[in-house]
C-alpha cells in the first residue's frame, strides 16, 4: 500500500520529468495567451494541461509520446481558437463574453448584477481594493471578461475604454476583433 516497488517510481521520474519539460517548452513556444485568464476556454485548456500531466504521472498505460502529443494538440487547438476569434466576430462572440457594466453614474445596475451573480458587497470590496473610500468617487464598475472587477474613478480624461462594455450608455460603439476592420 505504501510502497509497491521501484518500477512505479522509476516510471514516474522517467516520464514525469520529460513530460513536464515538454509542457514548459510547448507553452513557451505557444506564447503568453495559452495560459492567460481571458475567458472560459482558456481556463479549460489550462485545466486540461494539468489533467494530462497528472495522467502521465499516475497512469502507466500512457507513453511519453502520447502525453506530448496531447499537450501539442491542446496548444494547437488553443492557437486555432484564438486565431479564429481575432479574425471572425462570430467565433469571438462564442469564445469570449463581453465586459458588463455593474455600476454607473451613482447607481448600482441591479439587473446586470443579478444576471452576473455579483453582490453589492463584492463591488464595494473591489472599490476598497482600489484604495477608494466611497462609491461617490466612482464613475463606473465593470465585470471584465475574465471575471475581475474594474473600478473607474477618473472620467475627466474620457471614457473611451468603456466603449466595449455591455450597457455603457454614452454613445457605445461595439468594437470588432482585429480581423473585421
Amino acid at each position: 500500500m505504501f510502497f509497491d516497488g521501484w518500477q512505479g517510481l522509476t516510471r514516474l521520474v522517467a516520464v514525469g520529468i520529460p513530460a513536464y519539460l515538454a509542457l514548459l517548452l510547448l507553452l513557451r513556444i505557444s506564447g503568453k495567451r495559452t495560459l492567460s485568464k481571458f475567458n472560459a476556454f482558456d481556463l479549460i485548456v489550462t485545466v486540461a494541461f494539468g489533467s494530462t500531466l497528472s495522467a502521465a504521472l499516475v497512469t502507466s498505460d500512457l507513453s511519453l509520446l502520447e502525453v506530448v502529443g496531447a499537450f501539442a494538440l491542446l496548444v494547437i487547438l488553443q492557437f486555432a481558437i484564438t486565431w479564429s476569434s481575432v479574425r471572425w466576430h462570430g467565433v469571438h462572440r462564442i469564445v469570449k463574453s463581453e465586459p458588463q457594466l455593474l455600476y454607473h453614474g451613482g447607481q448600482f445596475l441591479r439587473g446586470a448584477m443579478h444576471r452576473e451573480r455579483v453582490t453589492e458587497a463584492e463591488l464595494l470590496a473591489a472599490v476598497r481594493s482600489q484604495g477608494v473610500g466611497s462609491v461617490d468617487a466612482v464613475e463606473s464598475i465593470v465585470l471584465e471578461t475574465e471575471g475581475t472587477i474594474s473600478v473607474i474613478t477618473d472620467t475627466a480624461r474620457g471614457t473611451a475604454a468603456l466603449r466595449t462594455v455591455a450597457d455603457y450608455p454614452a454613445g457605445r460603439q461595439r468594437s470588432k476583433p482585429l480581423g473585421d476592420h
